[in-house]
């Protein structure tokens, strides 16, 4: 038998030493090739011990596979092209010789060591193709699957994180994840927990829900463990809280792996992934599906043909070795489970965006798929709603938006001109999405259902003003800013337009202005008719194309605008600053102002 060298991906990251020295850090290698044997981290040790395994039999790896010392669904299938090679050498003898047959029955067991992953029979399958040609090429074989996972990991992370920072443009997100797909499960790096990190890296994520996953706890003991490491803010939410989070506006986006992909997009997952797809399209969040094309099957035309493990009943009536259920309790214990893929956003490989379709109507008497044939505009929609809710509460807190005042915005994309806004009357720090209203942007009326829900406010009026006159507005916010709305108080006048001149302060950079050493802003006269006040609005931007993307209302407050909801945020905090500044200055007196 040849004695090859150790074989790791080396990544910079968070460090742990391997008993040889080796290490489990950034993305690096979780399974590796050293001194003719497997070594693995044994991942039912985790969190709270970092063991390697090293396995030196094709019987001791398969043992790894179905205990789980090795899991997901890319990391089996390279453990089990890595034992092929093991075969090949123990079955080579001295001059050469290698023993196909056995080598060849050895794969047969491993390859049906789990049956739901398709990556496992893939991927032995591929190094089985080169026994002929000695064991040495068949470790080759393995070794470079490593590193094409390692690889293909990192473009599925990038693809992902790109695709959900286009779906949710903007600001920091709460996704909420199932099971461990991070660098445990894969080569490295990792398929949907690899794109929280690509998004945490971009600044992107403001938390992770991680699910317990039970019944043998991966979200909690791994994802947990590796989000830790990664320095990455998260809390541990059990399963069943899962849809509760949902609709309490907690989860902007749903990101999970797979085990096996069938040809139209339907999805083999850990257990209680079909129930976060189906919360995920009642409350219109999206939920995507990162997996290389490793986990594709292109045979199975729909998921009606995956075979789902079921596991031992121990997993269930028992817990940490005490056991908790009635002896004799049955089980029912299914390791995956199947999301059809109507309630599939996306799914993202190393070379596709797949965005399923959704039935064009139901084919039994179930109740329609949650995702309508428009579900994209549909999800856009729940992620800005989710977007307002949360600047409502941070506007709030800030006391810019006290109590029921104030209001924000967002322009829907699409030819249809309509745009969501807060609902009037409500405590502006309790709001969810389900308090946004959705208006015509040329007529300002509501323009979807009267109902019970929520009404717009009379400031929608000039919000809708806003948006005819100013194409690049995507976003405005109207607030009670205290600097600024006591500045508009002085500075106003009763019955006609003033000015707020602003002169030389480095935050004017921040309105995005031609020339930036100066502006004026405008200042409204605040009539009892919010409707007029908007005819004032509409017919000075007519007049002054140009003009500065905020304004004034004497006792009224500020509006700003933006190109987004972020965008428009910001500018409402360099006006407030500019306005403090003048009045801490002493620079408001209106003498001065009319220097």
């Amino acid at each position: 038998m040849t004695t090859r060298p150790a074989h790791s991906a080396t990544v910079p990251g968070p460090e742990t030493s391997s008993p040889d020295g080796r290490t489990l850090s950034g993305p690096a290698a979780s399974l590796t090739w050293s001194d003719g044997a497997i070594s693995i981290v044994d991942q039912r040790a985790l969190p709270h011990e970092i063991r390697w395994l090293r396995l030196e039999t094709v019987d001791e790896l398969i043992d790894a596979i179905r205990s789980l010392a090795v899991r997901g669904a890319p990391a089996i299938g390279l453990a089990g092209a890595l034992g092929v090679a093991l075969s090949a050498h123990r079955h080579t003898a001295p001059g050469g010789s290698t023993d196909e047959a056995a080598v060849r029955a050895d794969a047969a067991r491993i390859a049906t060591a789990r049956p739901t992953a398709v990556n496992l029979a893939q991927a032995v399958a591929r190094v089985a193709e080169r026994i002929p040609e000695g064991p040495d090429v068949v470790l080759d074989t393995a070794l470079r699957a490593i590193d094409e996972d390692i690889a293909t990991n990192r473009v599925c992370a990038v693809s992902a994180a790109d695709l959900v920072a286009g779906l949710l443009p903007g600001r920091p997100l709460r996704v909420l994840t199932h099971c461990n797909t991070g660098r445990l499960a894969t080569a490295a790096g990792g398929t949907a927990l690899g794109a929280v990190l690509e998004l945490a890296a971009r600044g992107r994520i403001a938390e992770v829900l991680v699910d317990e996953t039970r019944p043998l706890l991966q979200g909690a003991r791994l994802t947990t463990w590796e989000l830790e490491e990664a320095g990455v803010p998260y809390r541990l939410c059990p399963d069943s809280a899962a849809a509760a989070a949902m609709s309490g506006s907690l989860v902007d986006c749903v990101l999970v792996g797979a085990d096996r992909i069938a040809a139209n997009g339907d999805t083999a997952n850990k257990i209680g992934t079909y129930a976060l797809a189906v919360a995920a399209a009642r409350h219109g969040i999206p939920f995507v599906v990162v997996a290389p094309e490793s986990s594709w099957d292109p045979e199975l035309p729909d998921g009606s043909g995956i075979v789902i493990e079921e596991r031992a009943a121990d997993e269930v009536t028992t817990l940490a070795g005490v056991r908790i259920a009635p002896e004799g309790a049955r089980v029912f214990n299914p390791a995956f489970d199947v999301t059809p893929h109507e309630l599939i956003t996306a799914l993202v490989s190393e070379v596709r965006v797949l965005r399923p379709e959704a039935p064009a109507a139901p084919t039994t008497s179930a109740a329609p798929s949650a995702l309508p044939p428009d579900g994209a505009a549909e999800q856009h929609r729940a992620g800005a709603a989710a977007a307002l809710a949360d600047q409502s509460r941070d506007l709030y807190l800030r006391g810019w938006m006290p109590g029921t005042s104030g209001n924000l915005s967002v322009r829907l994309p699409g030819p249809s001109s309509r745009a969501l806004i807060t609902g009037s009357g409500l405590d502006k720090g309790a709001l969810s999405p389900r308090d946004m209203v959705l208006v015509d942007t040329v007529t300002g009326q509501v323009a979807g259902p009267a109902g019970d829900g929520p009404r717009p406010s009379a400031e929608t009026a000039v919000h809708t003003a806003v948006y005819r006159s100013v194409q690049e507005a995507g976003a405005v916010v109207h607030a009670h800013c205290p600097y600024s709305t006591a500045l508009a108080r002085r500075v106003g006048a009763v019955g006609h337009l003033s000015w707020l001149p602003l002169r030389h302060l480095e935050l004017l950079k921040g309105l995005g202005l031609a020339d930036p050493s100066h502006t004026a802003l405008p200042v409204f006269p605040n009539w009892p008719d919010v409707a007029r006040i908007a005819q004032d609005v509409a017919g000075h931007l007519a007049q002054h194309p140009s003009s500065p993307p905020a304004l004034l209302i004497a006792d009224h407050g500020i509006t700003v605008w933006g190109s987004d909801l972020v965008q428009a945020r910001n500018r409402l905090e360099c006006v407030e600053a500019m306005c403090q500044l003048l009045l801490l200055t002493g620079e408001s007196d209106p003498i001065r102002l009319a220097a």
